[in-house]
């Protein structure tokens, strides 16, 4: 009797230990394909150096030698996203005029070109507005007043997908001719303020591929991570106070992620091994 318990023990074990494994898995492909995404053409992080995010993108640092680059944001801890992007969004090149890049794009196929921005200096909508322009002739973001989007302080994307087909550049309906093999991005100057973008990629996919932010907190508390309470918003940031030299340790405020590195996606596998541990143990108890 003892021995045919102890061989019904140790097989629900098994198909115990299997049923983990085979949850551990599923949750580990789960999250590949998640992280997975398109194929990386082009990253520039605008205004700032180098950075690899959290979903394994490295962007260049910022080529463009007009307007001014600012890191200006990294008085405030941005919304949204975890420690590894905030640089992303704190980081920034604006200009007093209609400025660019030239995006590396000429292959047929499909993309998706994801544009990053968070207000950072001024409190209140209407007061920093553009469009953003694609190969000269597209308006692919119209009116941008990232304060009346999300608040300050957070992040904000824009996601525009685009194909191109025989030198073709196919874009909300829209078709342009391509000359060379780059096309040009342009953030047009306009009445309220200036022209600005924290950071830029674009990938050979579809919008599936690109991750998407989380939802945006409540406006009312978008504006309550600022560490810099001294700051006096102006009508131009080409007027911004210069500021004294700064640890690099980054923002000084609390860091919220600082103690949850995961995603919640890793939760099931969290309950598998939490239920495991103590069905073992007393298994073993009765033996």
């Amino acid at each position: 009797m003892f021995s045919y318990w102890s061989f019904y023990y140790n097989r629900s074990i098994c198909s115990y230990i299997k049923s983990v494994v085979s949850i551990i898995l599923m949750c580990s492909l789960f999250l590949h394909s998640v992280n997975a995404g398109g194929e990386v053409v082009w990253a520039v992080n605008c205004g700032g150096d180098e950075h690899t995010d959290s979903q394994g993108i490295h962007y260049q640092a910022d080529p463009l030698d007009v307007g001014q680059s600012s890191d200006f944001g990294r008085n405030m801890y941005i919304q949204r996203v975890g420690p590894q992007d905030q640089l992303l969004y704190q980081t920034e090149r604006y200009h007093v005029n209609t400025f660019g890049y030239e995006l590396p794009v000429y292959k047929d196929g499909d993309y998706v070109l994801v544009l990053k921005f968070s207000e950072v200096w001024f409190a209140a909508p209407n007061q920093k507005v553009f469009d953003v322009v694609l190969n000269g002739e597209h308006t692919i973001v119209s009116e941008l007043d990232i304060f009346s989007r999300v608040g300050r302080g957070v992040a904000h994307d824009e996601i525009i997908p685009f194909s191109i087909r025989g030198g073709k550049l196919h874009v909300n309906d829209e078709t342009s001719q391509i000359d060379g093999n780059k096309i040009l991005l342009e953030f047009i100057k306009g009445d309220l303020d200036n022209p600005k973008v924290n950071a830029i990629y674009v990938i050979k996919g579809t919008v599936d591929d690109v991750p998407k932010l989380p939802p945006i907190p409540n406006p009312d508390q978008a504006d309550h991570d600022v560490v810099d309470e001294d700051e006096d918003a102006g009508d131009d940031e080409g007027s911004q106070p210069k500021k004294a030299p700064r640890k690099p340790s980054g923002p000084k405020v609390r860091d919220p992620y600082a103690a949850e590195d995961t995603s919640t996606m890793l939760l099931p596998v969290f309950i598998a091994i939490g239920a495991f541990i103590p069905l073992v143990y007393c298994l073993c108890k009765l033996q």
